[in-house]
């Protein structure tokens, strides 16, 4: 049977060493402040924003909300980006997506400061991660490689199988695990032999949005799984990419969900608003 990953436990310490680094600027008069922006009444998303407070808070990370009617015009939502780039008390700024329907949310990533933009959204700062010289990482591909690392999985010369090309998940898990010396391969729908790339892979991360859609025949006996999908099962209950019950039996470690990588998204969140912080200030990060 495989190790279960304990994201909850992983995400703890990253949370813990947050609020410490909070602690020491707060001694040199330096706040970290984050201000969150949701649009609109999407249950999930609100959730989303309520931990990410509730994490703030107890981080010491000053936090700032705006919750905007769904009516809310592309302009006044412009203009709110605007503000808070310019607010000396706010390093980080994170609009939650999804966007209501008729708003860019692609000219909203664009309009935040590189500087401020804790989510690595930004044309610029994805850049910076392609090169390797990169001030923050995406939230969720960052907390994957903490959750291999907790358990001792060397990334270095390991077959890595990602499932999923999405600019927020697929495409900057590739690189990362590529920064690491993996060897890397992306599939998507299009890819063929699907089952046969994934058995060759020794790190295989299922980010594909399908639920219980790796199943154990397309896992290497002895692999590390990473599973990033959020879906609900028949049932109504939350569930992953991946087929626990049974991919459990042969992997050598994986994350449940709930419980994985979820947990690691917010506290790498917290993690990149700290070095906003010190960036904007001249501490060294």
């Amino acid at each position: 049977m495989a190790q279960i990953i304990d994201g909850k436990a992983v995400a703890a310490k990253v949370r813990e060493t947050v609020r410490v680094e909070t602690e020491a600027l707060k001694e040199k008069g330096i706040t970290p402040g984050l201000a969150v922006v949701i649009v609109g009444d999407d249950p999930a998303s609100r959730t989303y924003v309520n931990n990410k407070k509730k994490a703030c808070a107890q981080a010491g990370i000053y936090s700032e909300e705006y919750a905007l009617p769904a009516s809310t015009t592309q302009a006044e939502l412009m203009e709110l980006v605007e503000k808070l780039n310019a607010k000396k008390d706010i390093n980080g700024i994170l609009v939650q997506s999804p966007l209501p329907e008729g708003l860019d949310e692609t000219a909203v990533v664009e309009a935040i400061a590189p500087e401020k933009d804790v989510d690595a959204f930004h044309p610029s700062n994805v850049g910076r991660i392609m090169i390797g010289n990169f001030h923050f990482l995406p939230c969720t591909p960052a907390g994957v490689i903490e959750l291999l690392k907790s358990v001792g999985v060397e990334i270095s010369g390991k077959n890595c199988v990602v499932i999923g090309r999405s600019n927020i998940v697929g495409k900057p898990m590739a690189m990362l695990l590529l920064h690491e010396n993996g060897t890397v391969t992306i599939c998507h729908s299009k890819t063929r032999n699907l089952k046969e790339i994934c058995r060759q892979a020794d790190i295989l991360i299922a980010a594909v949005g399908r639920r219980r859609f790796v199943t154990a025949d397309m896992v290497k006996p002895g692999a590390a799984v990473i599973d990033v999908g959020i879906n609900r099962d028949e049932n109504g209950k939350l569930c992953g990419d991946v087929d626990f019950a049974e991919v459990e039996k042969i992997a050598s470690c994986i994350t449940p969900v709930p419980g994985g990588v979820g947990p690691m998204t917010i506290a790498m969140l917290l993690r990149n608003t700290i070095t906003a912080a010190k960036l904007q200030n001249g501490v060294e990060t």
